[in-house]
């Protein structure tokens, strides 16, 4: 009963945090993927902002996205495309208050030079 009251627990923490990391890396790969859709020749950032929320929606709930926002931007000195991405995770799995956090997607682009 005693090691059942410090196991369960840490168990519990191992898996809240391998459920965060997973949704974070989701949301930062379709923010990413996002950029490079939008950086394509004759595309506009309204065109990542809508792939984006396109493959975010297939992997996590649309309830935990706070914000998709897309821009352009300066990317090392080359015109780029920024995809700006806020949610929140909640504490307990997929339900209770959030922990929020932003991911960003960068990408450089096509100038048909």
């Amino acid at each position: 009963m005693l090691v059942s009251m410090l196991v369960v627990p840490l168990f519990l923490g191992i898996l809240q945090v391998g459920l965060f990391l997973y949704v974070r890396n989701n949301i930062t790969a379709a923010a990413s993927e996002g950029a490079h859709y939008a950086a394509v020749l004759n595309r506009e950032p309204a065109d990542g902002e809508a792939r984006t929320r396109e493959l975010v929606d297939g992997v996590v709930r649309s309830e935990l996205i706070d914000s998709v926002e897309a821009q352009t931007t300066d990317v090392s000195g080359q015109p780029g495309v920024l995809i700006v991405v806020k949610a929140h995770m909640p504490p307990l799995g997929l339900w209770g208050p959030g922990i929020a956090f932003t991911v960003e997607g960068h990408a450089i682009k096509e100038t048909g030079e």
